[in-house]
């Protein structure tokens, strides 16, 4: 299978997750202002966070280039290259991020995820339930959890 496929044509991306702290959503631009204001107040804290240390994002942009942005992961849900997810709190406000994306030249899933600082203890449980949520719900052989456990089937 190759990168352009990522997943069996026959598999069916989940439509998310719900766990009694969060909900998982495909991430598209309706999101646009929430996910903006939360990445924003943040920046300091995602790029603390496992996987992101050594990242260039979060950098500044605009609420226009946010969207476009978005736009960008959805397209990429919507052709299967990658899934990016948005967390939610139970009052529907975006508190932080999912992406589950192919490992750059070998089979597997390549993941990382974030919380808002001010929700900073949301950030392991988060990370085991997806964990858990990838080996049931998602056909990869091996995942690479950037800054969290390998997980193999």
């Amino acid at each position: 299978m190759s990168h352009a496929s990522f997943v069996s044509p026959h598999f069916e991306p989940p439509a998310g997750l719900t766990d009694p702290r969060f909900v998982l959503e495909p991430l598209g631009p309706q999101h646009n202002e929430r996910d903006y204001a939360a990445w924003t107040s943040s920046s300091d804290h995602i790029h603390a966070t496992p996987g992101f240390m050594d990242y260039p994002w979060p950098h500044p942009m605009t609420l226009d280039e946010n969207r476009g942005d978005l736009e960008r992961h959805q397209r990429d849900f919507e052709a299967r290259t990658g899934f990016t997810y948005t967390v939610l709190d139970p009052a529907d406000d975006v508190i932080g991020c999912l992406y589950i994306y192919p490992i750059k030249d070998e089979p597997g899933a390549h993941v990382t995820s974030w919380v808002r600082a001010n929700r900073a203890e949301l950030d392991v449980p988060l990370a085991e339930a997806v964990a858990a949520w990838l080996v049931v719900a998602w056909p990869f052989e091996r995942v690479l959890y950037l800054g969290r456990s390998a997980l193999s089937r």
